[in-house]
């Protein structure tokens, strides 16, 4: 029995609520499917999810299903970030997995559907699919156009610098906050949002083809129209995620992620939709199994590209293409096929051959945006874990985002309890080339984790500071962010980590090459592990971890 009708089985109430909201009574029957969304006007990635909601709507009705549109609203990352609204970015993903399980659970829906844009709301969708476990397909929402001369939001960072330093008029830097977001959609490069819509196709949860696809589109629109159409056929067939969502599903994305050169967060996210469906994933799985994985294309703020040129080039379907020998191409998907089935039936409607003639209608190739693995962008993936004396159990770095000169570094800390002291410090020229900024007291126990994008932005638009600088923190960072940033450092100061014993002037070593980063001196003097480990047990003597309260709804995140 299909959940909807035995809903409808305990309740005689529910047909007069069902039919007071349009259905007919002959609706009743057929299979019921939620359509959640995050909706809203609050921003440009989640303005048209509206559109996307009424073309699976309208396909859902078409193919005997019965359809009901819900939403819940997320935030934008861009405008929370650098206060304490960004205090409340992660949490806001929990509550988006939370509402869709109530939507789905309150009224017994047989099948899901759902769409989301941005940074927290993908994993959000994500992580809920694989909690329910009833039929379900994600729409990715889609990435914005890109501005003149490639600008977006994030060129809008710099601006206010620029103009205090004379080196830019308000009319210039009104120009660009007027063509920084031309259209709908997730911003235009590999962020967070554009990460983990690639990966919802990676992992087998979306439709091929349409992770980034331009939004608000007619081919966003027909994947849209297609998924409300196979969501119907797959409560007859019952396939759920648990026949998508096993360990080489997750690895499947790992590698994905890191061909992608795909943003940190994803080491939060992936993890906790794999813990959803029962499965472990480490942030030792991250350097595990990418150890043989080439950088395959240079997608902005860490490259050249915008998203939708790499949608254009072929997108995830194209990457998964190049990586056949690395990926396992038996699993199964949202489609009913396996990974490998699906491949073959792109090449053969066309898909293929659209990118390439996208392509040329911008005078390049292919290979101008997405490498083979004969010839990659980079022979090295981009994301690193890092180990070490402050970093135990773990810390995250993009390094295909730092220069190759900045790969060992060592440099004095200079630290900093928040972000808003580190930005102040760095645009008052406190922090100095050489330097190392701590910034603690930002993890998950003491402020919700948020990312640190005002602070990597603040370094890497000065000059003096960018390649000479670096950013070790245990909060995290936007996949906007550039430059040496190591982030995520576990335990966080407030869980006692070594990070909170850290003082101006110890120095700092951050190697990508050993992957680790560790404290190496003390007050400026070189010393032996040994040495500064004695160091750090007298310095424990007299300290305590500063202590946070979260209040509201902070104090519900859970990230392990």
């Amino acid at each position: 029995m299909l959940n909807s009708q035995f809903v409808r089985k305990m309740g005689p109430e529910v047909d007069p609520l069902w039919m007071g909201k349009g259905a007919r009574l002959s609706d009743l029957p057929k299979p019921q499917i939620l359509i959640d969304t995050t909706y809203g006007d609050s921003h440009p990635g989640s303005k048209h999810l509206n559109m996307v909601a009424e073309s699976v709507r309208n396909s859902v009705y078409a193919s005997q299903g019965m359809p009901s549109v819900y939403t819940v609203t997320d935030i934008c990352d861009g405008v929370a970030t650098g206060h304490r609204g960004m205090n409340y970015s992660l949490i806001s993903r929990d509550m988006i997995a939370g509402m869709t399980e109530i939507h789905a659970m309150a009224s017994g829906y047989d099948g899901l559907v759902t769409s989301s844009s941005c940074d927290k709301a993908t994993p959000g969708h994500l992580m809920a699919i694989a909690r329910l476990d009833i039929p379900a397909i994600h729409i990715p929402g889609g990435s914005m156009a890109a501005g003149p001369g490639f600008i977006s939001a994030d060129s809008c960072y710099e601006t206010n610098l620029r103009v205090s330093e004379g080196k830019m008029t308000e009319e210039e830097q009104r120009y660009v906050q007027c063509n920084a977001c031309p259209s709908w959609g997730a911003c235009q490069y590999m962020v967070t949002a554009s990460t983990m819509q690639c990966l919802s196709e990676a992992l087998g949860l979306a439709l091929p083809g349409s992770a980034v696809a331009p939004a608000g589109s007619n081919w966003q629109l027909q994947l849209a129209a297609d998924a409300g159409e196979r969501v119907v056929e797959m409560v007859k067939e019952g396939l759920r995620p648990s026949d998508i969502l096993c360990k080489d599903a997750f690895i499947n994305a790992i590698k994905v992620h890191a061909a992608i050169g795909g943003s940190t967060n994803a080491v939060l996210h992936l993890p906790a939709i794999a813990r959803e469906a029962g499965i472990e994933i480490t942030h030792d799985d991250f350097e595990e199994y990418t150890r043989d994985i080439p950088l395959l294309t240079k997608i902005l703020t860490a490259g050249t590209w915008p998203t939708q040129y790499f949608w254009f080039a072929g997108g995830i379907p194209r990457i998964m293409l190049e990586l056949k020998d690395h990926l396992n191409l038996d699993l199964m998907t949202v489609t009913g096929h396996t990974v490998r089935e699906n491949l073959e039936m792109l090449k053969q409607n066309g898909y293929f051959r659209r990118a390439d003639e996208m392509m040329a209608n911008m005078h390049m190739t292919v290979r101008d945006i997405i490498r083979s693995t004969d010839d990659p962008a980079d022979p090295d993936s981009g994301v690193s874990i890092l180990k070490g004396n402050i970093a135990e159990g773990g810390a995250v770095m993009k390094h295909c985002a730092v220069d190759k000169s900045m790969y060992e570094f060592t440099g004095k800390a200079r630290v900093f309890d928040d972000e808003e002291s580190a930005v102040d410090a760095i645009y008052r020229d406190i922090v100095q080339p050489g330097e190392v900024v701590i910034v603690r007291y930002v993890g998950v126990k003491a402020k919700g984790m948020p990312e640190m994008l005002k602070a990597t932005d603040a370094i890497c638009n000065k000059p003096k500071l960018a390649l000479s600088t670096a950013i070790v923190t245990d909060g995290r960072f936007s996949g906007a962010s550039r430059g040496p940033c190591v982030g995520y450092l576990l335990p966080e100061a407030a869980d006692g980590g070594n990070i909170g014993l850290i003082e101006d002037g110890d120095l700092i070593e951050i190697n990508v090459y050993k992957r680790s980063v560790n404290v190496v001196g003390i007050r400026g003097e070189k010393c032996s592990p040994e040495e500064v480990g004695a160091a750090f047990a007298k310095r424990r003597e007299g300290w305590t971890p500063k202590k946070f309260e979260r209040k509201g709804v902070l104090k519900y995140l859970d990230v392990h």
